[in-house]
């Protein structure tokens, strides 16, 4: 890739919309040959050749559902880390459970590393030219799928039985949480008038002073270039 929030739509739609041909062909295109994928329910591991498994992972992915409703709803880049974070909506139809289509919304965390293209041959009768180099090229080193519990237990439970037992105790945690905060407060007091409040208040200022003077450095560094 040499543009990743632009081109990572399309390339999650032939991963999970294109004959197997292409489907193969993105993965050896835009992952790393030691590329690792996480999901709920299988991982890789990353190795030498461990992008095969990946390949593997997909193509029984669209066995399991051959035709797949994706939309791309939102991709952030953090360019400094080399990371996508792309939020996707699907519905996903498995093949032997008729009328059956889950709906889950999960967010794919894309490591990125950024590694130079392959060398090309020159054409016959053509000297190289040396002064050209080209650009290096960004590709998928990793794939971590994050799904809310909610989201990936519709797969296991064709009558929502597993998504309303886990709705009941979330709202179960809340109660809970409620009731320990009432039941807590003369923690909350302490750390509230104690030295407690003085060191935490000296430490977040000390943060917001050090942001403020990075961002006046790297303006006065814009300014000068």
């Amino acid at each position: 890739m040499e543009d990743p929030p632009t081109e990572i739509p399309a390339i999650i739609h032939a991963l999970t919309q294109s004959p197997p041909s292409q489907q193969r062909r993105t993965i050896e295109t835009y992952f790393a040959p030691n590329a690792s994928f996480i999901h709920p329910f299988c991982r890789t591991g990353s190795f030498e050749g461990s992008r095969w498994l990946i390949w593997c992972i997909y193509r029984w992915y669209k066995i399991l559902s051959p035709r797949i409703e994706l939309c791309v709803e939102s991709v952030a880049y953090d360019k400094r880390n080399l990371l996508l974070y792309v939020t996707i909506s699907q519905t996903f139809a498995i093949f032997f459970i008729p009328f059956y289509r889950p709906h889950a919304r999960l967010t794919t965390v894309l490591q990125l590393v950024e590694l130079p293209p392959p060398p090309l041959s020159p054409a016959p009768q053509t000297p190289p030219q040396s002064s050209l180099k080209p650009e290096p090229k960004y590709y998928i080193l990793s794939q971590n799928d994050l799904y809310q519990v909610d989201q990936f237990v519709k797969f296991l439970s064709p009558l929502g039985l597993a998504t309303l037992v886990v709705l009941v105790g979330q709202f179960f945690a809340t109660f809970v949480c409620v009731l320990g905060a009432l039941a807590g407060w003369p923690v909350s007091w302490v750390e509230e008038n104690l030295n407690i409040r003085g060191s935490g208040r000296e430490r977040l200022e000390e943060e917001v002073l050090e942001e403020r003077e990075r961002r006046m450095v790297g303006a006065k560094i814009q300014v000068e270039g």
